[in-house]
């Protein structure tokens, strides 16, 4: 899309809101954002359903994390009435661009550090600049759906203990290095991050066990990002009358669960709601998690929220909002 919102805290104090064109934005070359990674964002999607309407899915936990983000990098607070207020005026404004089903409109409200001044590596920035952009996304397996091949890292993490429920780039950026390398050496798609065995996330994606009934996945602590599609999978499991185990849990136990016939894994997020995980590789041998393709549970958990989403399905939790 070529316009965007944006605000800009100066002066202790938030600006109002504008629409301007989203080709570039300016900053001073010091800017605290450049030097030393004062940014935090987050995803979410607009739904166009059969009646012309769109629907943004659970914007207010999005905006609730965003604030959550921002203080524990001491950015300046953003105001989250004003922040709800410039996603909806930028999706209505693009609203016919919105795609029909199975496409959506994804969102990104990114909030970043502007001060200019590389004299302050241990001070926050006392200025920042806040924006949405959005983009037409089509459907995510629109190729077919194709089970991912993960690699256990039970060494490494994917970024500092103390940031790891932060939505920052940086997070982003600290497993890049490890994915490259396990699409290069092991032909894995993705990294699940195992540090001393504690079994975690991905380098974009929570992850989630699927035995019989039981969902297993770790429950939430500072270390990891406390995914909105995580929750929302969740929420709808316990209502279908499954089983949710959010604790913590071991590599051994994963390997020995994931080659029970009828075992299911699976990465959520914002993109792909739930994806099919059919591989594990481990100390170099290759572990198939159930029959290795997409499991009916994980489909069907999947199909669920979208029907939600696209308002093919009661909203029954109260997660859209119209715009």
């Amino acid at each position: 899309m070529s316009q965007m919102a944006l605000a800009k805290y100066e002066n202790h104090a938030w600006s109002a809101s504008s629409i301007v064109p989203s080709d570039k934005i300016e900053l001073h070359p010091g800017a605290h954002v450049l030097h030393y990674s004062s940014t935090c964002f987050e995803g979410l999607k607009a739904f166009k359903h059969e009646d012309g309407s769109i629907n943004i899915f659970r914007m207010d936990a999005n905006i609730k994390r965003l604030a959550q983000s921002t203080e524990l990098l001491y950015l300046p607070s953003i105001d989250k009435a004003q922040l709800g207020d410039m996603i909806k005026q930028i999706v209505a404004l693009y609203a016919n661009d919105v795609p029909a089903a199975p496409g959506s409109m994804y969102i990104r409200p990114t909030h970043i550090g502007t001060e200019a001044s590389i004299g302050k590596a241990a001070v926050s920035s006392e200025t920042s600049m806040l924006y949405v952009l959005i983009s037409p996304v089509g459907d995510y397996f629109a190729g077919g759906v194709k089970p991912l091949r993960l690699l256990l890292e039970d060494n490494g993490m994917r970024c500092a203990p103390h940031m790891g429920m932060i939505k920052s780039g940086g997070n982003y950026a600290s497993a890049l290095g490890p994915i490259a390398r396990a699409r290069k050496n092991h032909s894995a798609d993705q990294v699940l991050f195992c540090p001393n065995g504690d079994v975690q996330e991905t380098g974009a994606a929570n992850f989630i066990l699927i035995d019989g009934n039981e969902i297993i996945t770790k429950a939430l602590d500072s270390s990891f990002l406390h995914g909105i599609t995580r929750d929302s999978i969740l929420t709808i499991a316990r209502d279908m009358g499954m089983k949710v185990s959010e604790r913590n849990f071991t590599v051994d136990e994963l390997i020995e669960r994931a080659q029970k016939p009828g075992t299911e894994a699976a990465l959520s997020g914002t993109a792909a709601v739930l994806t099919p995980v059919g591989t594990l590789i481990h100390n170099g041998q290759e572990i198939r998690v159930g029959s290795g393709e997409a499991g009916a549970t994980t489909m069907k958990l999947r199909q669920a929220l979208n029907d939600i989403q696209w308002g093919k399905a009661e909203d029954k939790f109260g997660w859209l909002q119209k715009v």
